[in-house]
């Protein structure tokens, strides 16, 4: 028979690997709205030759999705707040499931351009339940370090995605689509693991509430840190877009090279956002914290468009991701110290919209720079940005 030690000693094993399983779900369904235009990025060529699309609108079906996520991730985030996370969560994996596989059954244009829509609406609502959880489940440091392993893992997630999206689509383009399907089994999985009282209960959002959750958003404060974060994936989708045409214009880089190069982005966003921005945050502040990272980001964008020789140009790709890695979860950790328990998930669901808006808007603002004036001044543009927003947060206390 079991001592009262040996009792004592079990539960909070079972207590730990509860609560790791119920990371790990939530950082596969984080990974999951990675994918939502990863997949298809590959596989574009071929749609637009085989369905005869138009090229010069066929690129909004990688993009679509980013608009309906910024504009239903907050709405889904204060529906969260209102029913609980896992009521939002569980049909919204159904949803990105079907959305996402119906891609592979469309013939035209617009068809395909409604389901990438809602297939962002039904992102936006994992996106929200899954990081109104992270917020609500983790406080203080622990919340900052377990926001910078979600970075991470949706980083990493970002860098195999469109590598396995191009390795099945390469058999059929159709089949990539069928990627999209994982989101039922974690459907599945997730709904036994997360259910427990706190993510069945709704918080029972009434008038009070919202009208605090009006007043957070009016804050001065939230509103900086929203627009960080959207300048923040703006710069970077800047890397995203114009880096692989710049490298193919100037040496001649091939879809595999420039794909090592994004690559490199991604991994050096994981090693920093996992190993590197709490302890940062610790030892030196959150401000300074965010201003480093974007002064990294600026240095790297304002000297590659003077780099032509590759392995110099992969060291730039890692130091720019790993500036990124350090500012987006110090981001998010800030932004939820801005809001009260009940309200995190509103909150944080807003600046995963605000998130997707900077990466919509990047290449509408960048699109007639770089076309009027060349890859130089869209570098220098966002490198200008990064560089003024890290002078202002280092004068910041």
């Amino acid at each position: 028979m079991a001592t009262v030690g040996e009792v004592g000693s079990v539960r909070p094993l079972r207590s730990r690997r509860r609560q790791t399983g119920k990371l790990l779900v939530l950082l596969a369904a984080g990974c999951l709205t990675t994918m939502t235009g990863g997949i298809v990025s590959p596989i574009l060529p071929e749609m637009i030759q085989q369905l005869q699309l138009n090229p010069q609108w066929a690129g909004m079906l990688v993009s679509m999705h980013a608009i309906t996520i910024a504009i239903f991730t907050p709405l889904f985030g204060i529906l969260a707040d209102r029913v609980g996370p896992l009521r939002v969560m569980i049909p919204s994996l159904c949803l990105y499931a079907v959305f996402g596989t119906a891609g592979a059954f469309m013939g035209s244009f617009w068809p395909l351009l409604a389901v990438r829509g809602l297939l962002g609406a039904a992102s936006g609502a994992v996106a929200a339940a899954s990081i109104g959880l992270l917020g609500t489940m983790y406080q203080g440091e622990v919340r900052s370090r377990v926001l910078g392993y979600a970075t991470s893992a949706m980083t990493t997630a970002s860098i195999l995605v469109p590598l396995l999206g191009g390795w099945v689509g390469q058999i059929q383009w159709q089949y990539a689509f069928y990627l999209y399907g994982l989101g039922l089994p974690l459907a599945c999985v997730a709904a036994p693991i997360l259910a427990n009282r706190s993510s069945q209960r709704a918080s029972s959002l009434e008038a009070g509430q919202t009208q605090t959750l009006i007043k957070i958003l009016r804050q001065p404060r939230t509103l900086r840190l929203l627009l960080l974060l959207a300048l923040a994936s703006g710069i970077v989708y800047a890397v995203i877009v114009y880096t692989p045409l710049y490298l193919k214009a100037t040496i001649a880089a091939g879809p595999q090279l420039n794909g090592m190069v994004l690559a490199l982005r991604g991994i050096g966003a994981a090693i920093a956002s996992a190993l590197l921005a709490s302890r940062m945050g610790k030892a030196i502040g959150v401000n300074r914290t965010i201003a480093l990272g974007f002064v990294v980001m600026a240095l790297t964008l304002g000297v590659l468009p003077f780099q032509t020789d590759i392995h110099s140009i992969m060291l730039t790709a890692l130091l720019f991701g790993a500036g990124f890695g350090i500012v987006v979860p110090s981001l998010y950790d800030q932004l939820a110290n801005e809001a009260p328990h009940e309200l995190r998930a509103s909150v944080m669901a807003i600046g995963t919209g605000g998130n997707s808006l900077g990466q919509f808007l990047s290449p509408v603002i960048l699109g007639p720079i770089w076309h009027a004036f060349g890859f130089t001044a869209v570098f220098f543009v966002a490198a200008g940005v990064a560089l003024s927003v890290g002078a202002v947060n280092m004068v910041r206390k």
